[in-house]
């Protein structure tokens, strides 16, 4: 069972949202300390529901909005099993029809049977639902992974997600490609330092969108079953979790923010990817520098909805 969404709080801030081209013109500025080739446009959407992104709707345009639910202290010392949410009921909250969610989130414990990552990717329009979301956890003695498609019937997460929703229309979005990384960060960390830069804490900016790695691997996790003992540190949560080298291409679905959103509680930065050779998991960061090559297609959001923020908080478990 999910939680019934008027048993949780729900915060909605209006996000400060500057003009594409001026967000371009800061990824523009940023890229070429940490890759060898950058470009950075404003373009009509491709349609993303075609190869090779293969995502739920063709395009990222109508009413944007972030959306964080729960958060890692429902995971973390221990598991909260009763943290589990449906989407179909965080589209109503946002009042979008169609929904159209892309993100980064713990699956649906209770359908999988242990705990497993999610890469959300999804469209709920007039309650049909067309579910491309995968999950992936680590499965059998010698700890491979296992992905799989949830069903349209299961639209669940459990304990938190990093969401961007739209309507799934076309329109104008941000076109960043990198290619041969020279620096120490990753992609999305790249791009969220010099949105952090620019507006500081003084605005908070919401950004979501996809990012395909064309060419190289990337290190990446899966989250192992709950776990009996408590953890609490990065060290433990590094321990706990399964690390997976993974080959392009990857298809990343997540958000970003400025800032933490002070009371808000934010988590800056989440992509999850996923590919049609069976593998998915949390992005960390591309393993072979020299011949890696990133797609993405960003837009800003307007709005941000915090679901169910934990009231006792912490910081670890949040890379």
């Amino acid at each position: 069972m999910a939680l019934d969404p008027t048993s949780f709080p729900v915060e909605k801030k209006s996000l400060f949202v500057p003009p594409l081209l001026e967000v371009a013109e800061v990824f523009r500025s940023v890229l070429p300390h940490n890759f060898a080739e950058v470009n950075v446009s404003i373009v009509d959407s491709p349609d993303l529901s075609q190869a090779p992104f293969l995502l739920a709707n063709k395009g990222l345009g109508g009413n944007p909005k972030l959306i964080e639910v729960g958060g890692p202290p429902f995971l973390l010392p221990l598991v909260n099993r009763q943290k589990v949410y449906d989407l179909r009921d965080v589209a109503k909250i946002a009042g979008s029809n169609p929904a159209f969610l892309i993100g980064a989130g713990a699956g649906p414990h209770p359908y999988i049977g242990v705990n497993c990552e999610g890469v959300i990717n999804l469209n709920i329009e007039n309650d049909a639902v067309d579910q491309k979301t995968r999950i992936s956890k680590v499965d059998g003695a010698d700890e491979h992974m296992v992905v799989q498609v949830l069903p349209n019937n299961e639209t669940r997460i459990a304990l938190l997600g990093n969401l961007y929703l739209s309507e799934g229309k076309p329109g104008k979005v941000i076109r960043v490609y990198a290619k041969r990384r020279t620096g120490d960060k990753n992609f999305i960390e790249a791009l969220r330092n010099g949105i952090e830069k620019k507006y500081g804490d003084s605005k908070l900016v919401g950004i979501g969108g996809a990012f395909l790695i064309k060419e190289g691997k990337a290190k990446q996790h899966v989250m192992r079953d709950f776990s009996k003992e408590p953890i609490n540190d990065d060290e433990g949560v590094n321990n706990w979790l399964k690390f997976y080298e993974m080959s392009a291409p990857l298809i990343a679905v997540g958000t970003f923010t400025s800032n933490g959103g002070g009371d808000l509680d934010l988590r800056v930065q989440h992509f999850h990817s996923f590919s049609t050779h069976g593998e998915a998991g949390h992005y960390h960061y591309d393993t072979t520098p020299d011949n890696v090559e990133y797609l993405g297609y960003f837009s800003v959001a307007e709005e941000i909805i915090r679901i169910d923020k934990p009231t006792n908080t912490h910081l670890f478990g949040r890379d």
